[in-house]
């Protein structure tokens, strides 16, 4: 047996590709859009990919289940369980298998056997995998978002992000029974997780690419818990608040993604003052991914800035509209990623881009470019006391539980642009976060829908509490 394992840092999303040599056949577990990295390995190794197979309906990326199947010919396996809140939907052009409880997957010598394990979702299976070439008992788990390393799949989704409702209760009590099924098993048995440390899909997920069944008995908090209710308690208490763009994901993935292939060519665009404002006139959303500091030092108006860091893929899922025209403002180098990255989220209505020189080009040709500023904290303290400023909070409400700024409102940034309309612009505005890198794309937000009174806390929280500004501790 062969397996190779794929991580998207990015999307702290892991799959993986199942080989047996002998037959010279493969079959891929939950992979990302981008397939060419297993159509690679498999060439590679002599493999023909004749399967792919996926444990749920992913929330957080586009599946790359329809591109093998379109690519390789490859037969997609999906779970036929979980009700009409986890129904896939038939596809046609397509082999197309649904799978209930105990079926078996046959790629040459190895074995994949389904084991139903909701709870993260209704229709969650998990594939416990024997390498019949060498062993007649499993070697290990592709437990999908069930089993994470030091944590299990939260239940909350279908009812925070798609809004089913009650759905995180029979979620929570689902997972207990999976918990207590899979305990049967053996110790020795490895666990391949579908996600890694930095996931919204748990909330304590490790950072370890694999763990064993074992070792998650011994040390997940999970599986410390003999008590239904308790259990539940525990399953529920301080999950995050999931992403905006996860109910879209759920929708695409149900119904199948566009292939690439059928998507428009981006092309880069011409600079010129007119030809940026036909973009912003047309509703396109003009998404600026330098660094903060360049942002805020000039930018053009009505652009968002979200910096092309580790966490860009989640803040552009969550604060952009997927049904607006896309355009970037970038550097040619960072266009082979990019793109891909943003089709890996389901954002394919890209248009167009423009060079980082834009901004000089925009000013040059006539337009008048806007900067914010970033306030030192020490200078905002009596403001603050007097509430000659309005100090907006966009952290979680876990972190705003541990510490916060008191006379401040706390707007989640995911929930910022639904909400603008709600904050008073009669003071100069202050936005802050734990750093000052949440609050950099918030104040690009405000900006950008008119709101100009507005600067960046600088260093965010934590330099507030440096220079011993005071901070509340809520109840």
């Amino acid at each position: 047996m062969l397996l190779r394992s794929f991580y998207d840092e990015k999307l702290a999303q892991a799959s993986y590709l199942v080989g047996c040599q002998s037959a010279g056949k493969a079959i891929v577990i939950d992979p990302a859009r981008n397939i060419e990295p297993y159509l690679k390995m498999a060439e590679e190794n002599g493999l023909v990919i004749t399967g792919v197979a996926e444990t749920h309906i992913h929330a957080d990326f586009v599946s790359g289940a329809l591109e093998i199947a379109a690519r390789a010919n490859a037969t997609v396996y999906q779970s036929g369980l979980g009700g009409e809140d986890g129904t896939y939907c038939s596809l046609s052009g397509i082999n197309q298998v649904f799978l209930n409880d105990q079926d078996r997957i046959t790629i040459g010598n190895v074995t994949l056997e389904v084991m139903h394990t909701p709870g993260h979702t209704p229709e969650h299976i998990s594939y416990i995998v024997t390498d019949g070439a060498k062993a007649n008992q499993p070697i290990g788990i592709f437990s999908g978002d069930f089993i994470f390393a030091g944590d299990v799949g939260r239940p909350d989704l279908l009812e925070k992000a798609v809004g089913v409702a009650n759905a995180s209760q029979e979620g929570a009590r689902q997972m207990f029974r999976s918990v207590q099924r899979i305990k049967t098993l053996g110790d020795y048995l490895q666990i391949w997780p579908g996600h890694g440390s930095g996931s919204a899909c748990g909330k304590a997920l490790g950072a370890i690419p694999s763990t064993t069944l074992g070792y998650e008995k011994s040390f997940n908090p999970a599986f410390s818990y003999d008590n239904e209710e308790e259990f539940i308690s525990y399953l529920l208490a301080d999950q995050p608040e999931p992403p905006a763009y996860f109910s879209i994901m759920k929708k695409v993935n149900g119904e199948g993604a566009d292939l690439l292939s059928d998507l428009a060519p981006n092309k880069k665009m011409g600079a010129s003052r007119a030809k940026i404002n036909e973009v912003l006139n047309e509703n396109g959303i003009l998404i600026d991914v330098r660094s903060a500091d360049q942002f805020a030092s000039g930018h053009i108006p009505g652009s968002i800035n979200i910096p092309y860091e580790k966490s860009f893929l989640n803040w552009t899922g969550s604060l952009i509209q997927y049904d607006c025209p896309l355009y970037l403002i970038a550097e040619d180098h960072q266009l082979v990623t990019l793109v891909p990255d943003l089709h890996s989220i389901g954002l394919d209505k890209i248009k167009g881009w423009f060079s980082t020189k834009a901004v000089q080009i925009y000013e040059a040709d006539g337009g008048s470019i806007e900067t914010y500023e970033e306030a030192a904290p020490s200078k905002l303290i009596e403001d603050v006391k007097n509430q000659r400023v309005t100090l907006i909070d966009v952290r979680n409400l876990a972190e705003r539980k541990t510490n916060h700024i008191d006379y401040s409102v706390h707007i989640v940034l995911g929930d910022l642009p639904k909400r603008i309309a709600e904050i008073s612009t009669d003071k100069p505005i202050v936005i802050h976060c734990a750093s000052g890198k949440r609050s950099a794309i918030a104040t690009s937000i405000l900006q950008a829908n008119g709101i100009k009174n507005v600067s960046n806390l600088r260093g965010g929280i934590i330099e507030w509490e440096l220079g011993n500004c005071p901070t509340v501790i809520m109840n």
